[in-house]
């Protein structure tokens, strides 16, 4: 993912909502969402290359998703996938090689529980406390326009409480940013300022909502686009934690 927003028992009704998208080369294969048949419980769209996923949750309660650490360097070639993260949190498990990692931001829950983890500078994690929060390319308490933004209209998505989905997509699918927060450049190209990046080579791959209501049931919506940031298919998966 690169800009999400997380509500974490922001709303009596909703347990757990999540909108974001997922910004990646146009080029690097990937499997859409789906129930991973090696992996019981998980469902998550799939990185064909690191063979780990960006975001997903689990049957039995758990959720994560996974946020590059913007550096001025880029990312070094070598390092163990950020995306096997995702997949051991979901399974439960506790990841490893973390320090060696490119530099990443994590939010992760798993029933009562939520937090955010980090190797930027160290490995380090804290609790979430109730409410929403925002995650992009720089520090958990960074106010990039575009989280801020994507914050807004979930919390403006809470206060309706339609409990539609569709809602949500479309403040992902936002290309223009607010002009009450914009700024001349957002990280080091202007271009990464909108909450949906439109490029032939870099661009938003797919958009994820996820909602989890107060009695455990839930549904995760993905909709791809290709790299002229047209919708080339959708996924929805129910299910029950």
């Amino acid at each position: 993912m690169c800009v999400a927003a997380v509500a974490w028992k922001a709303h009596p009704r909703w347990r757990l909502v999540v909108a974001g998208n997922r910004d990646e080369f146009h080029a690097r294969a990937a499997a859409p969402l789906s129930r991973w048949d090696d992996l019981p419980g998980v469902i998550a769209g799939r990185d064909l290359v690191g063979g780990g996923t960006w975001l997903g949750v689990h049957e039995a309660g758990r959720f994560a998703l996974v946020t590059n650490f913007r550096q001025p360097e880029g990312p070094q070639p070598g390092r163990p996938s950020r995306g096997k993260l995702v997949t051991d949190l979901l399974e439960g498990r506790a990841p490893e090689r973390m320090a060696q990692m490119n530099s990443f931001n994590v939010i992760h829950t798993d029933g009562d529980q939520a937090i955010y983890l980090t190797n930027v500078p160290e490995v380090r994690w804290a609790p979430l406390s109730p409410g929403i929060h925002g995650l992009s390319n720089g520090g958990f308490h960074d106010r990039w326009p575009k989280t801020v933004q994507l914050e807004a209209a979930l919390a403006e998505w809470l206060e309706r409480d339609s409990g539609d989905p569709a809602e949500l997509l479309d403040a992902l699918r936002r290309e223009t940013p607010d002009p009450a927060l914009a700024r001349p450049s957002e990280g080091p190209e202007p271009r990464f300022a909108p909450v949906f990046i439109r490029h032939a080579e870099y661009g938003t791959r797919c958009s994820t909502v996820v909602l989890v209501d107060a009695e455990g049931t839930g549904l995760i919506v993905e909709r791809r686009f290709d790299e002229d940031g047209a919708a080339v298919g959708e996924a929805r998966i129910k299910f029950t934690c």
